[in-house]
């Protein structure tokens, strides 16, 4: 067995571990919080699925590869929820040093391609790693919508928070921001997400 293979098989293993890496959000049945590996397929089903309503042009290859690496980094640098305002604070360190760490793993070619992937969708700066976000933020919405604002209620979150947390969808899914818009006012109007 060749080196290179044995760096891919262990880095395989180690990306086994997304599957148990919790997250706040509920699966919709409401049977228990979804893992890492769980949302990160959902994500890449989703933008598969809602591709013809890209607000701009997306490569889908890319933004797929995009999904399935987004949150390898939370192996070692756990979940940070999206609300968590303190767990922000040392987020972007924790996830760089887990990137370093994981992605060492790789032969050099694939151990930059990964990284590069990672990199763009934590920017935001393209038309693929926009699109990404956006899925990406869609995806915990409807479970949400789905679980009667589990997580909102939860976590006391004011909406405010959850319009600038949802923003990216208007441009680059902008079909679905009424739907978002009337999710987001019907749990204000129900008491689980807070007025501002």
């Amino acid at each position: 067995m060749t080196d290179k293979l044995k760096g891919q098989l262990k880095f395989l293993a180690e990306a086994d571990k997304m599957k148990n890496v919790s997250r706040q959000t509920l699966l919709m049945d409401k049977s228990r919080e979804e893992t890492d590996a769980e949302h990160s397929w959902h994500f890449a089903l989703m933008a598969m699925t809602l591709y013809e309503y890209a607000g701009f042009e997306v490569d889908l290859d890319r933004v797929i590869r995009m999904a399935i690496v987004h949150d390898l980094v939370e192996i070692y640098a756990g979940d940070t929820f999206a609300y968590d305002a303190k767990g922000y604070e040392d987020k972007e360190q924790r996830e760089r040093e887990a990137a370093d760490k994981l992605f060492a793993m790789l032969p050099g070619a694939l151990a930059k391609e990964y990284r590069a992937l990672w990199e763009e969708f934590d920017r935001m700066d393209t038309p693929d790693s926009r699109y990404a976000a956006a899925i990406d933020r869609l995806q915990p919405f409807l479970s949400n919508y789905a679980t009667d604002g589990h997580t909102w209620v939860k976590h006391g979150v004011y909406a405010d928070k959850v319009y600038a947390r949802m923003a990216p969808i208007e441009t680059a899914l902008p079909e679905l921001w009424p739907f978002v818009e009337r999710v987001i006012k019907e749990n204000i109007e129900k008491g689980r997400i807070k007025r501002p």
